[in-house]
């Protein structure tokens, strides 16, 4: 639990240290199936994600609720197999039902630009992999 905010204040102002928030990891979190979409190329272009980048959707950017920001994670296609390495770089999706947005880019070499959708496996990378 975060500290008050006057406490906090105090602490820095006396040069000690605040704690910092928990924050979860990567390993934290089981491999995860559901729908994936993509962002619209045109209208996303450019915008700042919750990283502070601005999205390019030539990058290897993904969106997903709750995987810590900067969070390498594996993404494959159930239907095709298709795999590709994603960065977690922004908060999304936004639609129920969905999991993962990932750039154009990675929606083509996962072979889902046609249908707009897929059915995936998110597994988030840890450093051994």
């Amino acid at each position: 639990m975060p500290l008050p905010l006057p406490m906090a204040l105090a602490l820095v102002l006396t040069g000690l240290s605040v704690p910092a928030a928990p924050t979860a990891e990567a390993h934290d979190f089981a491999p995860q199936r559901g729908i994936a979409s993509y962002y619209h190329p045109h209208r996303f272009t450019g915008r700042t994600m919750a990283n502070g980048e601005r999205f390019n959707p030539r990058s290897n950017s993904a969106a997903h609720r709750t995987l810590p920001l900067g969070t390498e994670a594996m993404v494959t296609n159930l239907n095709t197999g298709e795999s590709r390495r994603v960065v977690i770089e922004d908060r999304g999706p936004h639609i129920r039902g969905r999991i993962i947005d990932v750039s154009p880019r990675i929606a083509e070499e996962l072979g889902m630009r046609g249908a707009g959708l897929a059915r995936v496996e998110i597994r988030p990378l840890g450093e051994d992999d």
